[in-house]
């Protein structure tokens, strides 16, 4: 019974962590202006747009805030790959 809310814990602790450092990496973008800033302030309204509605869905249909969770957490990983490539 605690190991599930332990991995939670983790979890959610892991994403505020890793939240943290996509944000930084999204001012830093941001801070330079141009189309680049742009096109990542769309996405980024668009991504959490998309994101709300998912996990809405997600809890509406008997999911876990375990999986919400793991699902912000793929999503905040792919986005810190993408934005420490460019």
């Amino acid at each position: 019974m605690f190991g599930t809310w332990w991995k939670l814990g983790i979890d959610a602790t892991m994403l505020a962590l890793e939240s943290q450092q996509v944000i930084g990496m999204r001012l830093v973008k941001l801070s330079a202006g141009g189309t680049a800033a742009q096109v990542e302030a769309q996405r980024m309204v668009s991504e959490k747009i998309m994101a709300a509605g998912e996990a809405a869905l997600l809890v509406a249909s008997g999911g876990s805030t375990a999986r919400v969770v793991a699902g912000y957490r793929r999503k905040v990983r792919a986005n810190a790959r993408r934005l420490s490539r460019g």
